[in-house]
């Protein structure tokens, strides 16, 4: 253990003036204050916190901490007052005051012990004595540790440098009792499966299991937050298969679970389930700076709409014809009812509308005008559009899946040189609405929105006009419309 807090001590470095200053302040009033969760976790791991040291020298991007008192919140927001830039209560009734110094932001809370009733989303806060009643209500082990302050000593009573170093992740106490404490805490272990690449210890994975009802009661903004932080993990499959095996993806994901199409001896094909995991870890291969939460959403949710849409075929094969758009308006549901942003739901379900519409061009149809209206449907999306189209080829026929690369390699060529020549990422009618107004002698309204549209069209499929040549068009089917020959 000696090591350990060697190793924590140096970790904490930039942190440690900042922190052993408030640990005296706290001290000196006759308070114990602990540094907890996964700043101790990480800094036994040797991994540094960017945090500045000089709280005038504030560093480009500040760290939460995460301390634990015998101090209740009156009295930790009195101690904090003249020595933090900022207090705030808004924790108060679960015994948390949060601060800034600088660019460090702390939460500070009272000992505590909390638990859900079996309907109540919000939890029951009692205040605790001591930092091991603290401690042993703490999710997993390897976040039961503490250290304390002013004197940075760790304080690790349930084992969890042997789990970290072990990489198992298990429950201070007994799991059902945490789990009952607080459900979403089941969803963190799936988190930490792909976040640190740990084995949850099986009797964790049998509460989870046996428990999983309860999550029903957790607010959908924290699963939702508990899904993002999975999803940017480093190896989210190992999280989300622990949520299918489990039942948990039920009252989080359930469509997930849902891919797992039977296979019998009739109807053969490919694993639904298999193949999107396959599909996300493959665009995130693909990503460039970091995790790319809107790719990594469309990938899991490309093929959610093929339950829906199977039919077996006389021939004795499978369809899903237009599981896209069904899949789609699932994801729109989906993550509508986990509370996702607008613009969120909207991008990822404009990815999967689309993510089919690229394999109509595998056999060489496409005109310049079916390319211009793949990038003017994709719009800004179009990037993402191209990563997930090539992540969604999980084919084990070598010479197929050359075959869709490099019919790929060809549609984005295409698009560069249609780009280069027309200004593809900006593209509009050859006359705008004052132009079509004047030509036409209309006023503002509906009958400009249907020459727009019509010229939009006109735009797609030929490409771009001369002014005189885009009048003659409008005049054209302005004359054509059936009101004109009334």
């Amino acid at each position: 253990m000696t090591a350990a807090a060697d190793q924590a001590r140096g970790a904490l470095a930039p942190q440690r003036p900042l922190l052993v200053d408030l640990g005296h302040r706290f001290a000196a009033a006759g308070f114990e204050l602990a540094l907890v969760g996964g700043a101790v976790r990480d800094a036994v791991r040797g991994m540094p916190l960017a945090v500045a040291a000089d709280p005038d020298e504030p560093s480009a991007s500040g760290t939460d901490l995460d301390l634990t008192t015998s101090a209740r919140p009156e009295q930790t927001k009195a101690l904090l007052a003249g020595w933090a830039d900022a207090v705030w209560e808004v924790g108060i009734a679960f015994g948390t005051i949060g601060a800034r110094r600088g660019s460090a932001i702390l939460e500070i809370t009272t000992y505590r012990t909390e638990s859900y009733g079996r309907t109540s989303r919000k939890p029951t806060v009692a205040f605790g004595d001591d930092l091991a009643g603290d401690l042993v209500r703490r999710d997993f082990t390897i976040n039961a540790m503490a250290l304390t302050l002013p004197d940075l000593v760790l304080v690790d009573l349930h084992d969890g440098l042997a789990d970290l170093a072990a990489g198992v992740l298990r429950t201070p106490g007994r799991p059902g009792d945490s789990f009952d404490d607080d459900p979403l805490r089941m969803l963190r272990a799936a988190r930490f499966a792909a976040q640190l690449r740990a084995t949850v210890a099986p009797e964790v994975v049998a509460a989870m299991t046996e428990m999983a009802d309860r999550l029903s009661i957790v607010s959908a903004e924290r699963i939702r937050d508990e899904l993002v932080k999975l999803l940017c993990s480093e190896d989210p499959r190992a999280g989300l298969g622990l949520l299918v095996d489990t039942g948990l993806a039920q009252y989080v994901l359930p469509e997930l679970p849902g891919l797992r199409l039977e296979i019998d001896e009739h109807h053969h094909h490919k694993d639904v389930y298999e193949h999107t995991l396959t599909v996300l870890e493959q665009a995130i291969a693909l990503e460039d700076d970091g995790p790319d939460l809107v790719l990594r959403l469309a990938a899991l949710l490309h093929d959610i709409g093929k339950p829906k849409t199977r039919r077996f075929e006389d021939d004795g094969g499978v369809s899903f014809h237009h599981h896209e758009m069904v899949g789609a308006r699932l994801t729109t549901k989906r993550l509508t009812a986990l509370r996702f942003p607008s613009v969120v739901v909207a991008d990822v379900s404009r990815l999967v509308e689309l993510h089919l519409r690229f394999h109509g061009y595998g056999i060489g149809a496409w005109t310049d005008s079916a390319v211009r209206r793949y990038v003017r449907d994709a719009g800004p999306l179009l990037e993402r559009l191209h990563k997930l189209t090539r992540a969604d080829s999980t084919t084990r026929n070598r010479r197929r899946a050359l075959a869709l690369q490099r019919s790929y390699d060809a549609l984005e060529q295409r698009i560069s040189v249609l780009a280069a020549e027309e200004e593809l990422a900006s593209i509009r009618p050859d006359l705008d609405g004052n132009a079509i107004m004047a030509i036409l002698d209309i006023p503002p309204g509906r009958l400009v929105g249907q020459a727009y549209a019509f010229l939009m069209d006109l735009r797609l499929d030929r490409g771009p006009l001369s002014p005189e040549l885009a009048e003659q068009a409008l005049r054209a089917w302005w004359a054509a419309r059936p009101e004109s020959r009334a």
